[in-house]
């Protein structure tokens, strides 16, 4: 099980980061009372039959992580959404890529807490892979709505390599201030 909603949503972004993709667009949206994110990928895509794989819980293809018995990352996101009140839908067309989604209850008692976001768009913008990272992000408290778009390539342009430390707080500084309302 994952801790937080922000986990799940970082193993899927790593699902798509290594599903050589080319574009990565994530989109996550926060009420007081529910939370919605998306990872669209063009990627490799699956079929039906893989689809149905990725599925199951006792299935891995062995080839990301070679040994490995088990592939936990789609049924926890499954059964974390269905348990919290909430739900799942993944589309995908090999050679074309993959869109997972996910949406939760966060009044639910089952519902895991949301996390540090700022921190899990850093993480993200940091995955290797993708040549884009698109992240919009929604948050709405107390009635008032905050949002904005980040990518990797806008990013890398301001401040150069975000993987150098003097770089990286300042990626992060930036992150956290997008979360706050003016």
């Amino acid at each position: 099980m994952h801790f937080t909603l922000s986990d799940l949503v970082l193993d899927v972004a790593q699902n798509a980061a290594e599903a050589h993709s080319k574009r990565v667009r994530v989109q996550i949206e926060e009420t007081e009372k529910r939370f919605y994110f998306s990872v669209q990928d063009d990627g490799k895509g699956m079929d039906r039959e893989s689809l149905q794989r990725a599925l199951d819980p006792f299935y891995t293809d062995g080839t990301k992580h070679p040994g490995r018995k088990v592939g936990l990352g789609l049924p926890f996101l499954v059964q974390t959404a269905e348990q919290s009140g909430g739900g799942w839908n993944i589309q995908s067309e090999p050679g074309k890529g993959t869109t997972v989604a996910g949406w939760f209850d966060l009044e639910n008692v089952d519902c895991p807490p949301v996390g540090d976001i700022p921190g899990l768009i850093r993480t993200i913008l940091l995955l290797p892979g993708p040549e884009e990272w698109i992240l919009y992000r929604s948050l709405v408290r107390q009635g008032r709505r905050i949002e904005y778009e980040v990518r990797r390539s806008e990013l890398e342009n301001v401040l150069g390599n975000l993987e150098e430390g003097e770089n990286l707080i300042l990626l992060d500084q930036y992150l956290r201030s997008q979360e706050t309302e003016e």
